[in-house]
């Protein structure tokens, strides 16, 4: 699905670059106030805005509270920051055209958000997200892509929450698809996962882990676990009759694993160096 968006994107991006290159530089000659264009030119994508719809809904799905961290990369005029500022978040947009930095400061200082909703002039594939608890983010696939390590670099259990284009390998942890709505429609989610690949040391011996991104496989003993899933750090997996939760904090696993009625707290100490590459 994502690569035919990708290429649907790519023919409209002929047009609609050529459409709004017209009216910017109409508007530059006349000395009006710059306005974006849909559609306009940008160092690694053309801007498009998502609609209003859309970004309340990126923002619901990704559970945005005033303790949360949410940035932009390819911020354009500043809707998903300002949203998010709206909602008591500190907000952060990094866009490569000074012009919309400009006008997403005017937007921000209109809605009353400007002290929470900050905007800078940047390279997106150079900003520091490490603060991030949340991205919201409106890109296409290959930009999504180059920017995978650092989204797997950030903290475990920060979202990220993508209008229509995914990344290739990692599969969405929620979509959903507004209804009654005319483009733009889809909504994705990805919950970074913690690193739990490698041997654990469990009282019944060894927890073999293997990792793709949140996707979990392995043994525990000589018995296969199954529906093996990390969200964070909280890990599930199924073992025999056993079903396994917990937290996965470091080198070590707490949690309760239920058999039949009865529940009981495990715990297991990381045993060697991970094996493979947790998310990769």
């Amino acid at each position: 699905m994502a690569i035919m968006l990708s290429r649907i994107a790519i023919r409209l991006t002929a047009t609609l670059c050529f459409l709004a290159l017209t009216k910017v530089v109409a508007a530059q000659e006349t000395g009006k106030q710059f306005e974006p264009v849909s559609g306009q030119a940008g160092k690694d994508v053309v801007w498009v805005p998502t609609p209003e719809v859309t970004v309340e809904k990126m923002l619901d799905i990704a559970k945005v509270t005033p303790q949360d961290y949410v940035m932009d990369l390819g911020s354009g005029d500043g809707r998903n920051v300002i949203a998010a500022a709206k909602r008591g978040a500190q907000a952060l947009g990094v866009e490569y055209n000074p012009d919309m930095v400009a006008l997403s400061k005017r937007r921000a200082a209109e809605a009353g958000v400007a002290e929470k909703a900050l905007f800078v002039q940047g390279d997106m594939y150079e900003a520091d997200i490490s603060k991030a608890s949340v991205m919201a983010l409106f890109l296409l696939p290959d930009n999504m892509n180059k920017l995978l390590p650092k989204f797997l670099a950030l903290k475990p259990g920060s979202r990220i929450v993508s209008n229509t284009f995914s990344m290739e390998g990692w599969l969405p942890d929620h979509t959903e698809t507004i209804p009654d709505c005319s483009s733009w429609c889809t909504v994705l989610l990805w919950v970074v996962p913690a690193n739990a690949a490698g041997a654990w040391q469990l009282p019944q011996g060894i927890l073999m882990l293997n990792q793709e991104f949140q996707r979990v496989t392995g043994t525990l003993g000589t018995t296969a676990i199954a529906d093996g899933k990390l969200e964070g750090e909280q890990i599930t997996f199924t073992a025999g009759n056993a079903r396994y939760a917990g937290r996965v904090n470091g080198n070590e696993i707490e949690g309760t694993v239920t058999t039949g009625t009865d529940t009981t707290a495990w715990r297991a100490t990381r045993a060697l160096t991970p094996t493979s590459a947790p998310r990769e």
